[in-house]
């Protein structure tokens, strides 16, 4: 999609997460926001090439069989390794973290009171540094 809007997709099977983190998206910033209950609907979209992807990293909620967040993380970065994805979890567990880290997630954030506004913060950080690599390649661009 060719859109002026950064576009960020947002991955969790729980509907009333996902909702409220919507709700607080279009509250608080200027994107443009899709939503998908699991990785396969996700991936199924991902040629629209979102720049960035909050993914939860549990994603079996509905259906057993789903693809989990490192499945759907892994097939993301197979098909754009600069689609900057947040890994979400209910989990506080440092061998989560580090796993998602591991398979190049940007970040990973707790689902907490506080999660939206390190999403944010997030967000905020990988534009600002796509911004910088963009100035930097059009100054290397012209030496």
């Amino acid at each position: 999609m060719n859109t002026s809007k950064t576009q960020l997709f947002l991955v969790d099977d729980d509907a009333v997460f996902l909702k409220a983190l919507e709700i607080d998206f279009l509250q608080h910033s200027d994107y443009e926001i899709r939503t998908f209950s699991s990785g396969e609907n996700c991936l199924s979209n991902i040629a629209d090439e979102p720049q960035i992807i909050i993914l939860d990293y549990n994603l079996d909620g509905i259906n057993k069989e789903a693809m989990n967040g490192l499945e759907t993380l892994d097939k993301i970065k197979q098909f754009n390794k600069n689609i900057q994805v947040i890994m979400l979890s209910s989990q506080d567990s440092i061998d989560v973290a580090v796993s998602c880290m591991h398979h190049l997630a940007y970040d990973y954030v707790v689902k907490s009171e506080t999660a939206f506004f390190r999403i944010q913060k997030n967000i905020t950080n990988i534009l600002a540094q796509q911004k910088m690599e963009k100035q930097v390649s059009w100054y290397m661009d012209r030496m």
